[in-house]
């Protein structure tokens, strides 16, 4: 039976505040949408395709409300009525040892997750991306793709948190073993992923010689760059939505474009975008990133180890028996508010380097007008919403509004003619 604490009320009203920010922060940002295409995009594109915008904006809000209320209910009834302690009573009663059995705990409660989420997954791939031309997967790579996650988890996750059980379990200072093993373990990730871990969902293929080759790895060069390679990625197998990215550590350094973002795109305005990627490189975006997130993974885990085993805790969801597994998700729940208020800061982070990594590609390429017809095209072809609310921004929005962009971009080529 659940005690009503104060970890148990701390936790409703820090779950349900969270939702209600996020609530306040959709319905702010539906308000805002507006019936006047923004000036600078005025002839780039019309009234037809803004409306088409704004229509997407307000679907994928509309979804995002409902799925956010199902999950706060659906979490609530089910710690309610005691689920997470008659779930632990369950796993113990197959006799297994601490982390066998907190294996079995957490796995059930992520394929209760998968499951309950399947449904607003299917939904919004085949119905609100279908209705607006996006979609371009069917329900067979829909299934594989989901398969190959799972056995990735298996593969991957499942060892990894095998670990930290143990650790928790058997080995004083478990917190800073935890971390380390976890910053080692992401740091291999990210080294193997594009080379073994990416190739499993999509084709990559090497950019074809030519005109748009040539010009990429001169840029590459002119700005000091190791550019492995550039790679083509198959993203109209699944989306008729354009983007790329960087990935890769140390020698192992790649960029990847979407075959969608090369069929709509010119070669001045692909050299844009690369010098984009590049800036975040140069201005050591990745580095400072991967320094916070370790960081903030420590802490993390210190303030995990000062919150095992807290009885207080365990009454609070119905629990009899402290357990590290329990402890594990008992506590992502209880730092599941806090992530959202750690991750304005990131995010409004995320926002300053984007900032830079354009104005980087403005100086090297010299053509910060091509940056611009870029960022227009990208964002009509993906129907991005032109008119967001400043607080949903501040709140969600990991890279500037376009239209901030794309004025940032436009003053720096006004200097640029002055000069």
């Amino acid at each position: 039976m659940l005690q009503y604490n104060i970890w148990f009320f701390v936790i409703v009203l820090a779950l349900f505040l969270s939702w209600k920010l996020d609530l306040i922060s959709t319905l702010l940002n539906l308000k805002a949408l507006s019936p006047e295409i923004p000036e600078s995009f005025k002839g780039i594109i019309d009234q037809e395709a803004f409306e088409n915008s704004q229509e997407y904006t307000q679907a994928k809000s509309v979804y995002g409300i409902v799925e956010g209320i199902f999950s706060l209910v659906v979490l609530f009834v089910f710690w309610w009525l005691g689920g997470f302690g008659w779930l632990d009573e369950i796993v113990r009663g197959f006799g297994r040892g601490p982390v066998v059995t907190g294996l079995i705990f957490i796995g059930l409660l992520l394929v209760g997750q998968q499951l309950l989420s399947t449904p607003f997954e299917l939904y919004n791939t085949f119905v609100l991306e279908e209705q607006f031309g996006f979609n371009r997967t069917s329900l067979a790579t829909w299934f594989v793709d989901h398969l190959k996650g799972a056995i990735l988890g298996l593969v991957i996750g499942a060892p990894l948190l095998a670990l930290l059980l143990w650790l928790f379990q058997s080995v004083p200072v478990a917190w800073l073993w935890a971390w380390v093993a976890v910053t080692a373990f992401s740091l291999l990730l990210t080294y193997i992923a594009p080379t073994w871990i990416m190739p499993l969902f999509n084709k990559f293929e090497p950019l074809p010689e030519g005109e748009l080759k040539a010009e990429i790895h001169a840029m590459s060069e002119k700005c000091d760059f190791p550019l492995k390679e550039v790679s083509v990625m198959d993203g109209s197998k699944r989306s008729a939505k354009s983007n790329a990215f960087f990935t890769g550590i140390g020698d192992n350094k790649r960029i990847a474009l979407f075959d969608t973002l090369i069929e709509n795109h010119t070669t001045d305005e692909l050299v844009g975008v690369l010098a984009h990627e590049i800036g975040h490189f140069k201005k050591k975006h990745i580095v400072k990133s991967l320094l916070i997130g370790i960081v903030t993974t420590g802490v993390m885990f210190f303030l995990l180890g000062v919150m095992l085993n807290n009885r207080g805790l365990f009454d609070a969801f119905g629990v009899k028996e402290t357990s590290v597994y329990v402890s594990l998700v008992l506590f992502g729940l209880l730092l599941s508010p806090l992530n959202e208020i750690l991750s304005v800061s990131g995010n409004w982070l995320s926002r300053k380097h984007e900032f830079e990594a354009d104005a980087y590609a403005a100086e090297v390429t010299g053509k910060p007008e091509a940056m611009v017809s870029a960022l227009k095209k990208l964002s009509t072809d993906n129907l991005s919403n032109l008119t967001p609310h400043p607080f949903y921004v501040w709140l969600n929005y990991t890279h500037p509004p376009v239209v901030e962009r794309v004025e940032a971009l436009k003053r720096r080529e006004e200097v640029g003619s002055r000069k």
